[in-house]
């Protein structure tokens, strides 16, 4: 009798393979050119710095770690076993996993202290290639690495707590900071009361005999609240001022933050939103009483750089889900990859990826030179009209990568889900699009250093379509004498001056196909507005082999 083979046993007829074994630096031609672009002669350093990271972060392993961590949320406990006030949370241990990496791998503090060149630059690169994999524990990573610049108003605590901060050790768990070789920090701003306008804040700070405060109230958004510090906004008798609120006190005591809750999210899942409320909160001042938002607004806006940072990531792995779906699936008598329709998608996808992650790591080179005016003007316009317009551009992009995918990128297992859920999150944190687009309006009405660096840098491609673009927008600045006009047009001036900004980078330096296609379809309008309207003559081909993912 013959024996018959197990149906189930063989290896699905035309189902992709799983995009695991690949090296997310030096398989991602777009980030390689970035870094080249913006490292100079230290890029080769910094690639090869990046061997590592890369690699684990396209391997199996990470992959299953990363949905293991959102699989199992993190959950709240008030309390001890015996009753007494706890305030903890517990982590799967692929949240662990990730962060012992993510922190290893320098994605915290380590550039502000490093003795490298272009650390920022590598850190940006690091964190395109790494965040995407579990993009809930960058939130941690991102605000210790923002909290560094904001501790140098005050010398003693920048001094006490930046090492702790650069360290490349995680070292979890609630302890005094002088016994821990990491350390992680917070942020807390927002209030239920007046969201972005901050303010509005009612938190109280009352000063005590020793120059230390103690902080009463709540805040309504405090992500990762068994981070070690946190930088807050209170009211004290000079005004709204910032603090830095310690997690456990010098004698072991825990300091009075008391969870209210965790927040239940659209996506971010694998990490802990909280309400915080401060019970008489020891808390040091940070910079002057009055001060606050001028002494929080570093941190601030290496957040936002991180924000712009993140959806290129998100945006950087879809694309490579969709890329390589493509290039294993056979469908009407061909692979999808060759089919014009779809073709068109990807290179569209990839010229949109290819643009917001070149612009990040610009602004991250822009961070490497804090003493240069040039620099600096265009850091404060560039990052929060990239943020407006990188993190708006994102969930569409992911939607079209899942849909590529067709029915299997609707299912969790194939980590589009995950990647779409979090997409709106980088618009929201850190000032939503219109906070953005109106800080964007602030600059040109008020810094016109930050326009003249903003012009510079995109004319510098030389272009004749470029500088027509910025006669253009300088023209509609000129016309702004309304206030309200002025902010009813804000959205538009940020996208088009980003865009503006991403072709410039793109003409210096990146391949002629992918800076054709991105200035026919964003700069000279020949697009429907919707991915995968690429005007014909095109070489689409091109730009999807250059955005394959090499090794996988």
């Amino acid at each position: 009798m013959t024996e018959l083979a197990d149906p189930f046993a063989r290896v699905p007829d035309n189902q992709p393979p799983p995009l695991v074994g690949h090296n997310t630096v030096e398989g991602d031609a777009a980030l390689l050119t970035a870094v080249r672009a913006q490292a100079g002669d230290a890029a080769e350093t910094v690639i090869d710095s990046l061997r590592e990271l890369g690699e684990c972060a396209g391997s199996a392993e990470a992959r299953e770690h990363g949905m293991l961590a959102n699989r199992h949320e993190p959950v709240f406990h008030p309390v001890d076993r015996f009753g007494t006030r706890i305030d903890e949370v517990e982590f799967h241990p692929s949240w662990h996993w990730m962060l012992q990496r993510g922190v290893g791998f320098g994605l915290t503090g380590a550039p502000w202290t490093s003795s490298e060149s272009m650390p920022h630059v590598r850190r940006a690169a690091a964190y395109i290639a790494w965040s995407a994999v579990e993009p809930g524990h960058g939130c941690p990573m991102t605000m210790t690495y923002a909290a560094v610049p904001a501790l140098r108003a005050e010398a003693t605590l920048a001094e006490q707590l930046t090492p702790g901060l650069a360290s490349t050790t995680y070292d979890f768990g609630l302890r005094p900071l002088p016994g821990k070789h990491g350390l992680l920090a917070g942020m807390g701003m927002t209030e239920k009361q007046g969201g972005s306008d901050v303010r509005t804040n009612v938190t109280v700070a009352v000063p005590g005999p020793d120059g230390s405060y103690r902080l009463s109230g709540h805040k309504w958004f405090t992500s990762a609240p068994m981070n070690d510090i946190f930088l807050v906004l209170a009211q004290a008798p000079g005004g709204l001022s910032c603090f830095v609120v310690p997690r456990v006190l010098p004698d072991g005591t825990r300091n009075g933050l008391r969870i209210v809750r965790l927040k239940d999210k659209l996506g971010n899942r694998s990490n802990a939103s909280s309400e915080l409320e401060f019970v008489d909160a020891h808390a040091e001042r940070l910079g002057d009483e009055g001060a606050g938002v001028r002494t929080i607004i570093e941190m601030v806006a290496a957040t936002r750089l991180d924000c712009v940072l993140g959806s290129s990531a998100l945006m950087r792995r879809s694309l490579a889900e969709a890329i390589w779906h493509a290039q294993h699936r056979s469908a009407f008598g061909g692979l999808l990859v060759d089919k014009p329709a779809m073709r068109n998608v990807l290179a569209d996808l990839a010229i949109e990826s290819e643009a917001a992650t070149a612009l990040g790591l610009r602004l991250a080179r822009a961070v490497e030179s804090p003493d240069d005016p040039a620099q600096r003007a265009l850091r404060r316009i560039g990052l929060p009209l990239a943020k407006f317009w990188v993190c708006k551009r994102t969930p569409f992009h992911i939607a079209e990568a899942l849909e590529v995918l067709g029915g299997n990128g609707y299912v969790e297992d194939s980590g589009l889900p995950l990647l779409f859920r979090e997409s709106p999150l980088n618009s929201v944190w850190e000032g939503s699009g219109n906070v953005n687009a109106l800080d964007v309006l602030r600059v040109l009405q008020k810094q016109p250093e930050g326009v003249e660096a903003w012009r510079d840098e995109v004319e510098s491609a030389g272009l004749p379509e470029l500088h027509d673009g910025v006669t253009e927008v300088l023209k509609a600045i000129a016309n702004l004498f309304d206030p309200s006009d002025a902010e009813y047009v804000a959205r538009w001036l940020a996208a088009r001056m980003a865009v503006l900004l991403q072709a410039s980078l793109l003409v210096r330096h990146s391949p002629g196909a992918v800076a054709d296609a991105f200035l026919a379809s964003r700069v000279l309008g020949r697009h429907a507005g919707v991915f995968g309207t690429l005007p014909a003559g095109l070489d689409t081909a091109a730009i999807v082999r250059r955005a394959s993912p090499a090794g996988g």
